[in-house]
């Protein structure tokens, strides 16, 4: 009895040391760093709420939680419903469905690197393919430089980071889905029901634990986004695409402010949480659990 009850201690000591050592202890540093100035070349020095101080009385801060929220804003709707509309897509028993689900999840696979040289030649102002498009066949004399331009440029990485996002919560989606019973479909035809009236009545009710789970991971996603931006307009032009990821490395990496970093972070993780907490909060009104 002895061992029987050390045993389990034994089994999740090796996660133990990983949340302790690569989790917490990460956090309790950064906590730590945000009350002071390091430039990582001298030691720390202490400097209170100095950190939290500057930033909330910094425009560039507050210019780039507006861009943070304002991407949010395109990124977890575009991410959710071109993720749904896939979903349903590729959930039918056609032949060859397998390969056109491999297609639709190979963006979220695709290295961001590959991924913003195909973009920017696709966004280039003169020779683009979009604004091709835009020229010919939409007749559109001066099509904007996507990525050049203050109103165009987050947009820009808007659109390329759904379209990469999209195929991991299609997936999601899909596994939801498949998990409503056929047989209220059955029913809802024999007594008549449109398609959409089956969408809205059933799909959309059933579906709705997956849809908050995704909604969820969509918009912290969305918060910590940093790769698109790093990969394609390193937050120009003017900070018009920088968003709170990318300016925490910024100040951490570029400009060696770990401290002011640090207090960064916690905004960001402030951010996160509070969008979270509203989530749970409000989750049971639109959350259906019956089958």
């Amino acid at each position: 009895m002895k061992h029987g009850k050390i045993t389990p201690y034994i089994f999740i000591f090796p996660m133990l040391v990983g949340l302790f050592v690569f989790r917490l202890g990460p956090v309790a540093v950064a906590i730590g760093a945000s009350f002071t100035r390091w430039n990582v070349q001298a030691p720390p020095k202490f400097l209170g709420l100095a950190n939290y101080v500057e930033a909330i009385g910094s425009e560039t801060f507050w210019l780039v939680t507006k861009n943070t929220l304002f991407f949010t804003a395109l990124f977890v709707p575009g991410v959710m419903i071109l993720a749904l509309l896939m979903a349903m897509m590729i959930n039918q028993k056609l032949k060859g469905i397998a390969f056109f689900r491999g297609l639709y999840f190979m963006p979220y696979i695709t290295a961001m690197v590959a991924v913003a040289m195909v973009w920017n030649w696709i966004f280039a102002t003169r020779f683009g393919i979009l604004n091709h498009i835009l020229r010919n066949f939409l007749h559109i004399s001066s099509p904007p430089a996507w990525l050049a331009e203050k109103t165009w440029a987050l947009v820009a990485l808007a659109i390329v980071a759904i379209w990469k996002a999209a195929g991991f919560q299609m997936m999601v989606f899909l596994a939801g889905l498949q998990g409503i019973p056929k047989s209220l479909y059955e029913a809802a035809e024999i007594d008549g029901a449109s398609k959409l009236a089956q969408f809205l009545h059933i799909t959309v009710p059933l579906l709705s634990p997956v849809t908050f789970f995704v909604f969820i991971i969509t918009v912290i996603d969305a918060f910590k986004t940093f790769d698109v931006t790093f990969a394609m307009t390193g937050g120009g032009p003017n900070y018009a695409s920088t968003t709170l990821a990318y300016f925490i490395y910024q100040n951490a990496f570029i400009y060696s402010r770990m401290g002011y970093a640090a207090s960064l972070a916690f905004f960001l993780l402030i951010f996160v949480g509070i969008t979270t907490l509203v989530s749970f909060k409000v989750k049971e009104r639109w959350v259906s659990y019956d089958l």
